[in-house]
């Protein structure tokens, strides 16, 4: 009697025990795999974005929509760590951080210590007002494709365009003849370390002196430099505008930035991740060109207001300064970049 109820125990316990071990296992359990964000495609991560300019600046606020945008639209899992200021090292270096994977993200212009290829993004009077900036340099555009294209080939991930403004000069003392660029101005100023922005400044009469953007403040207040370029409105108030005394709007370069991350971490994303962060900089992008230009107005308004004289220049003066570049500048830098390209680019320009 015994051994039968023993039997019919051990017969019972065979016949629960899988569906014990079903019951515990997380395959079997909906809940049990679930995120918070409902997809299973999408882990915990968190990148470091840098950029350059100060706290609560225009741009650092913009790096903010961004890592809002996109925590809310990844449930909270896709995040990021902003390093205003150049904490993270000057954009140049931070470039090549993001292209080893030191760094995730960032928001700059494209430097050419990688690519020489990148300085056409910022090439001379490429474009002269909103209207043909806004098609020239969409993610649609050849330019902008170029760009992602040698972003790529340098380990980086194009993710957007980013436009800030139209650029000028910046000077702690008044210039001779302000509007004629046939005058020598001898006054040394800042230029990125770019060829582009050496002959520009050449040409309008300055002394070009190439520095990090990130010592131009202290190269002003040391007097190594007296003034900068490579910069507009925005730039030159968030930054300089304790030293400065004069901004001149000749817009000279239309100032892109791109903001991008390393390609072989976005490889390693799931589509759906990919997709999110995509979306995501899509609406930064869009963001951008529907307050860039009213902006880039406004900033001029708060350099006057913090004392800083704003040289007005005519329309006539304006074509003259890009007439001068376009002949003297643009043939000498168009083969850097892919001559064909650059003609590409710029056939339509007059």
């Amino acid at each position: 009697m015994k051994k039968r109820l023993l039997a019919l125990l051990l017969v019972t316990i065979m016949t629960i025990l899988p569906a014990i071990t079903a019951c515990s296992s997380g395959d079997t359990n909906p809940s049990a795999n679930s995120s918070t964000s409902g997809s299973t495609d999408i882990k915990e991560r968190t990148f470091k974005i840098g950029h350059i300019r100060p706290e609560n600046s225009s741009a650092d606020l913009n790096v903010k929509f961004f890592k809002e945008e996109l925590a809310k639209a990844s449930g909270g899992k896709l995040n990021v760590e902003i390093y205003p200021a150049s904490q993270l090292g000057d954009y140049t270096v931070v470039q090549e951080r993001v292209a080893i994977g030191d760094v995730e993200m960032q928001i700059a212009p494209l430097a050419t210590n990688m690519d020489k290829g990148f300085g056409i993004s910022n090439a001379p009077y490429i474009v002269e007002n909103w209207e043909q900036a806004k098609k020239v340099y969409s993610s649609d555009g050849e330019l902008v494709k170029a760009m992602a294209a040698l972003l790529e080939k340098n380990g980086i991930k194009y993710l957007a365009a980013y436009p800030l403004y139209f650029g000028g000069i910046a000077l702690i003392d008044e210039p001779a003849s302000p509007g004629d660029a046939n005058v020598p101005k001898n006054i040394k100023i800042r230029v990125p370390s770019m060829k582009s922005f050496e002959l520009t400044a050449d040409t309008l009469g300055y002394m070009a002196t190439p520095l990090a953007w990130a010592d131009t403040f202290t190269s002003m207040q040391t007097g190594i430099v007296d003034g900068a370029i490579g910069a507009g409105a925005e730039g030159y108030y968030s930054n300089f505008r304790d030293l400065i005394k004069y901004y001149l709007p000749l817009n000279d370069h239309f100032e892109m930035w791109y903001l991008y991350m390393n390609l072989e971490l976005w490889n390693k994303l799931s589509p759906e991740e990919q997709k999110i962060i995509q979306e995501t900089a899509k609406a930064l992008e869009q963001k951008r060109f529907s307050e860039a230009e009213a902006e880039e107005d406004e900033y001029k308004s708060k350099l006057e207001a913090a004392g800083i004289t704003v040289i007005k220049f005519t329309d006539e003066e304006l074509k003259a300064f890009a007439v001068k570049c376009r002949e003297n500048v643009w043939p000498k830098i168009k083969a850097d970049f892919g001559a064909e390209l650059f003609d590409k680019i710029t056939s339509n320009i007059k």
